[in-house]
């Protein structure tokens, strides 16, 4: 597998282990939670009232949406006569006894058409008043979406926050010897679709703004190729195959543009295309190796990998071009950057020694947290609200995906059934 230069001099550890052979076989993404936040909001989740029938229930969706955040501790809803579904049902001392702060009881009921109407509501124990209650219709399909939506409006709710557990991620799947998978899942690893099957090497998968669209880099043509393919049609375009090297496409925040990093005029440098292809145009020069562009969420900025001071660090340049600015200075290596949802601050891959870890640094104060002790870690892409972290690792020799949250307290796995998963990014809110 041939990397652009600077990327496969920088991940070299890490690509080796995640290259080894595999048995072929299929499976999908687990969630295993190893650390939790110190405070646990403790909230009980009542099962829904004719819920029990269905071909996808939802409170054990929205309670394990809730549990994985590490934000929740769950308590016990079993065993209360009657089982409560409107707020006049409630028996708050009884709750409050039980130890929950917060309690969401809910309905279903089928509709004429073979949808199902589902209502629900958030209540406060404490204060025994109502927080928050919705109405959605669904088809049989939509059952656990409309679970996760449930889940994101009771997260932001109590946290302020919003909540990611309607979205989406995607990786890369390596099977056997020579089989690669881009695949896209719901964010608990859920319904796992592969949109492209290939012999050959893909990587840099890049969500559109929208939500509707990947970029990515394929090398079915013996060579990288930027492609942009569409999640619902399957459609896809090469959109960069200039001459060269054709890696790490990034979105501009209107999803019209990418930046992309292109060897086509000798050196590996930063342009700029459109996302239905054609002229490319180049934003600076430099004798140095620049790659892994990532634009700001105001589209003003793009952080790049560069080793025009020695070691591949990270630095910004107008997304106009101009002057480019080190960003980072601590570590012996610093790339693969990515902003966070807010602008404020960037994640991106730290080397100290033989270790590659998540870091995340703020662009105002330039402070460094390292978020992560594992040994080859890759790709961190930050979830839409920028409390979570997706990544890549290995462990024990084996590649799998992470998170990590922005201040490093809450820790999961995601372990692909039989396969090397690596290469995430975490797609944007549902719009």
């Amino acid at each position: 597998m041939r990397l652009d230069g600077l990327v496969r001099l920088v991940r070299a550890a890490a690509l080796l282990l995640l290259l080894a052979p595999l048995p072929l076989a299929h499976g999908a993404l687990t969630i295993e939670i190893i650390g939790a936040g110190a405070n646990q909001f403790p909230i009980a989740i009542v099962p829904f009232r004719a819920e029990a029938g269905l071909p996808q229930q939802l409170t054990p969706v929205i309670e394990a949406d809730l549990a994985r955040s590490g934000m929740f501790k769950t308590v016990d809803a079993g065993g209360v006569n009657p089982t409560p579904s409107e707020p006049q049902d409630v028996n708050f001392p009884t709750w409050r006894a039980r130890g929950a702060d917060a309690i969401v009881i809910g309905s279903i009921s089928p509709l004429s058409d073979g949808r199902y109407d589902i209502r629900f509501r958030l209540m406060d124990v404490g204060k025994q008043v109502q927080l928050a209650g919705f109405a959605y219709t669904a088809s049989r399909e939509q059952l656990r979406f409309t679970a996760h939506k449930i889940a994101d409006v009771i997260y932001e709710k109590l946290t302020g926050d919003k909540g990611v557990f309607s979205t989406r991620i995607a990786y890369v799947v390596k099977r056997g010897g020579a089989r690669f998978e881009l695949q896209v899942a719901d964010a608990d690893g859920y319904g796992a679709q592969t949109i492209l099957d290939s012999r050959e090497p893909i990587i840099s998968p890049s969500w559109s703004p929208d939500g509707t669209r990947i970029a990515y880099v394929s090398f079915e043509a013996k060579k990288p190729v930027v492609y942009v393919q569409s999640i619902t049609t399957g459609t896809r375009k090469a959109v960069a195959n200039f001459w060269g090297s054709n890696s790490a496409p990034a979105w501009s925040p209107d999803g019209r543009r990418l930046a992309v990093c292109l060897t086509k005029d000798g050196g590996s440098q930063l342009y700029i295309i459109s996302a239905d292809g054609g002229e490319a145009t180049r934003l600076m020069r430099s004798n140095a190796i620049d790659t892994e562009p990532n634009f700001s969420p105001a589209g003003d900025l793009l952080l790049f990998t560069s080793d025009r001071g020695g070691s591949p660090q990270i630095y910004g340049v107008p997304a106009t071009g101009g002057e480019a600015r080190r960003l980072t200075f601590e570590g012996s290596q610093n790339f693969s950057p990515r902003f966070s949802p807010d602008g404020k601050s960037f994640t991106f891959i730290q080397r100290n020694g033989n270790r590659f870890n998540v870091a995340v640094q703020d662009l105002a104060t330039r402070q460094v947290q390292v978020l992560t002790n594992g040994s080859v870690d890759e790709s961190p892409s930050f979830a839409p609200n920028g409390r979570m972290i997706l990544y890549a690792t290995v462990v024990g020799g084996r590649g799998i995906l992470s998170a990590v949250s922005s201040d490093g307290r809450v820790k999961q796995r995601l372990t692909e059934g039989a396969g090397d998963a690596r290469e995430p990014a975490w797609g944007p809110l549902p719009k």
